[in-house]
């Protein structure tokens, strides 16, 4: 064997280096662009200074949402609750429900344990109800205030949390009571399509007439 033998067998161990560090930093990079962070933040229109700030890998479930909220309030898993994706009105469009509801219906039937986020969530400022009592369709209201690429989590985070949470459950009766106090009106509660501008006021007290504009905006937290 002669050294251009050796040479070769060089050749060939310096191109299949190369070869390597190439995919390596192709799958660095590809993992940089297609793992995200969800990062929500939740407010309630019941309870003064309430929020909740939940971080939470792209490629979760929205059962692992759902679990993430209610360990951070506090709440009990054996209600009915369900998700809605919204428009920018509040109206609510696509929802994603605890258990299997109706599977007769013409509309894609949505389950928290088989959804992934990323499979209905694209951008930044989606707005989403979670409706925790179902029968009185009282609700968090939730933004996904950014997507945070190149960064994954095992488990979602509950990074912030002030204040105290809503009652879990309350009857017809008692939301008819507290609706007359705060004259808002006795179907408030039960409104598929809420407006910023219905939101209590007191609920936010403290962040200025402004905080009504945009509840989400970084700089009230």
């Amino acid at each position: 064997m002669g050294l251009s033998f050796y040479f070769h067998i060089g050749n060939l161990a310096i191109r299949a280096i190369g070869i390597l560090v190439y995919f390596a930093t192709f799958e660095a990079i590809k993992k940089h662009i297609t793992t995200m962070v969800f990062r929500f933040l939740i407010l309630s229109d019941e309870v003064d200074n309430f929020k909740r700030e939940i971080q939470i890998d792209s490629e979760a479930t929205f059962l692992d949402l759902y679990n993430a909220i209610m360990d951070s309030v506090g709440y009990t898993k054996d209600q009915i609750c369900s998700f809605f994706i919204c428009e920018d009105d509040w109206s609510k469009n696509t929802e994603i429900t605890l258990v299997e509801m109706d599977t007769t219906s013409e509309v894609d039937n949505y389950i928290m344990e088989d959804t992934h986020l990323e499979e209905l969530l694209e951008d930044e400022h989606q707005k989403l109800l979670f409706v925790f009592d179902y029968m009185t369709e009282r609700a968090f209201f939730m933004e996904l205030r950014e997507i945070i690429t190149g960064k994954d989590l095992d488990k979602a985070v509950c990074t912030k949390s002030i204040g105290e949470p809503p009652v879990q459950l309350m009857s017809f009766d008692e939301i008819d009571t507290k609706a007359s106090s705060m004259d808002i009106g006795e179907d408030f509660y039960g409104d598929s399509e809420y407006d910023m501008d219905e939101l209590d006021k007191e609920g936010f007290e403290g962040f200025g007439d402004s905080m009504m504009d945009n509840p989400y905006d970084d700089d009230h937290y």
